[in-house]
């Protein structure tokens, strides 16, 4: 795994309980403080809080941080592979890629994914939920389609898109983390993090893949910095902190990037 890269602060802007332009303020204001990584959640109705409150679509607003911002990388924390046909995902990925390149340099997106989980959009939204067991399935064939788009798609995206996977299960999960991350995000405590990096390891001299370049994501919610210090001397070196609106903790951030710059030596 990928230990000696930089440590990277990643801002979850839930884009619900929020209207648009407070939404648009804040990337620019975080891109300006310094954040690394901006995502949103690809879901079609608040998680908690007023369940028929304020919420936007995840895909249209990539589209727009794309044109809106000049450093960041960005993303879905996560996208979830069944409520868009894969090869449409790759396309829709490919084309943001090229959107976020500027002047002539590579693109900024990172395709995260996972196999979803809340009900409730698909059922509104005319999806078959399945079972936990299908939905991983769906992402294993889901996951080989895209990887097949991106190779046929004219122009080609601008990079090598990182594709980053959520979840800890070990059985199909943390194989398809094996068989095609760049980047594996859970949840996962400091202590549990070396026997998932060793499932994962041993999924991956069954898939023939060297995961040597992985980098290990991870929460910052409700942890403190002791949490995170131990999360770093495990390997984490994404750190991922969710930020509800509409009263916007910038604080909070600025904390985090400057323990960010110590882990960095800066």
């Amino acid at each position: 795994m990928l230990f000696d890269t930089p440590v990277r602060l990643g801002v979850q802007l839930q884009p619900q309980h929020v209207t648009y332009p407070q939404i648009r303020d804040a990337v620019l204001r975080l891109e300006d403080e310094g954040v690394d990584i901006l995502f949103n959640w690809d879901h079609f109705f608040p998680l908690y809080g007023d369940r028929y409150g304020l919420h936007f679509e995840s895909w249209t607003m990539l589209g727009a941080w794309a044109e809106q911002t000049e450093r960041v990388e960005f993303g879905a924390l996560v996208n979830c592979n069944s409520y868009r046909n894969p090869d449409l995902q790759a396309d829709m990925a490919r084309t943001i890629d090229h959107m976020s390149a500027k002047g002539g340099g590579e693109g900024r997106f990172i395709f995260g994914t996972g196999s979803g989980w809340f009900e409730r959009d698909y059922d509104e939204y005319g999806y078959e939920f399945g079972t936990a067991g299908s939905r991983l399935d769906d992402l294993a064939d889901g996951l080989a389609r895209i990887e097949a788009r991106w190779e046929k798609l004219n122009p080609a995206p601008t990079r090598r898109i990182p594709v980053m996977i959520g979840g800890k299960g070990e059985q199909k999960t943390l194989r398809l983390v094996a068989r095609h991350a760049d980047i594996w995000h859970s949840f996962v405590t400091a202590e549990e993090l070396p026997h998932k990096l060793s499932v994962i390891e041993k999924w991956a001299d069954k898939e023939e893949r060297d995961t040597s370049g992985l980098v290990i994501s991870n929460e910052l919610q409700r942890r403190g910095q002791d949490d995170a210090d131990a999360l770093y001397a495990a390997g984490t070196r994404v750190f991922t902190l969710g930020f509800p609106g509409p009263d916007y903790d910038y604080d909070l951030v600025r904390s985090w990037l400057r323990w960010r710059d110590a882990k960095n030596g800066a």
